[in-house]
């Protein structure tokens, strides 16, 4: 990796919390390994970022990704986790906020992940908000994204972004993708219609301000393969559910929440969440290429 960051060969960064608690196995080391052919297939070289034995990697072997996807005790990784799991010396994954960091550091510019985190549901009293906004504002890249997991408060999620100074561009499309679903709900003001002009939009964003942060560029699902809206939304109810009575909360209620709409639409939700999170990794990887 470090040679071909060297080298100026394009690189996008991949998250592994997707392979160690977004997905269950074995779709999730499958998916792993196939995010990875696809970011090589599109012209760029693939960073799949995790923590072993306490190390950030930057760039893991397929020992290291089976490990982190078949391993008990890995643990889920915001940015301001890194150094306690260093001094820990145990396995972690990265969620998209250390991702971010960690992606940062070595010097990468775009970013693939499946949806982002965000503000949850009933955030006004819980104050429950993903870290991965406000790295989103802190670490200079564009993630290429399914736009905000829909099982979040998507409209506050976006009002937080813009809030955070982070552009929300769509692409090829004004709204705002929608997970799982082609379309969020919220409009966008911005849109590019192409890997150069998404590769012009970071040079743009990085030029334009002394302190830059990154951006998101949501990408919408192909609508022939995206869950049916009804579907989602009765799914979703469901899932919610299950959570008020789990008791399930922080860090832990996003992965509940993706398994419990997964039993829901009897597999369908990691279907389509391996569909989504492949083009992204597609489209980041024509970006780099592009840039």
């Amino acid at each position: 990796m470090a040679a071909a960051l060297a080298d100026g060969r394009p690189v996008v960064a991949l998250e592994s919390t997707i392979i160690a608690h977004g997905l269950p196995p074995p779709a999730n080391l499958e998916v792993g390994r196939a995010l990875e052919a696809a970011v090589q297939e599109a012209g760029a070289v693939p960073a799949t970022i995790g923590v072993i034995d306490g190390t950030p990697c930057v760039g893991l072997s397929d020992a290291e990704l089976a490990r982190l996807a078949t391993g008990r005790a890995v643990a889920k990784l915001a940015d301001r986790d890194l150094g306690p799991a260093a001094v820990a010396r145990g396995d972690g994954a990265t969620s998209v906020s250390a991702t971010l960091a960690l992606a940062a550091a070595a010097g990468i510019r775009v970013m693939a992940t499946g949806g982002i985190g965000g503000v949850h549901r009933g955030a006004g009293s819980s104050w429950d908000v993903s870290a991965d906004l406000c790295a989103l504002r802190r670490y200079p890249l564009l993630v290429v994204a399914a736009g905000v997991k829909s099982v979040l408060d998507v409209p506050a999620t976006v009002e937080r972004l813009e809030t955070l100074g982070v552009p929300v561009v769509g692409y090829r499309t004004h709204r705002l993708a929608g997970f799982l679903v082609v379309d969020g709900g919220v409009d966008l003001d911005w849109s590019v219609g192409s890997p150069g002009e998404a590769a012009a939009l970071l040079r743009a964003h990085l030029a334009a301000r002394s302190d830059p942060g990154g951006l998101l560029l949501a990408n919408p699902i192909d609508p022939a393969h995206a869950l049916d809206r009804g579907r989602h939304d009765r799914a979703l109810t469901e899932a919610l559910g299950d959570l008020a009575r789990s008791g399930v909360a922080a860090k832990a209620a996003t992965p509940f929440l993706l398994a419990a709409l997964d039993r829901a639409t009897d597999g369908a939700s990691v279907a389509v969440n391996r569909t989504l999170v492949l083009a992204n990794a597609r489209l980041a990887a024509a970006i780099a290429a592009a840039g």
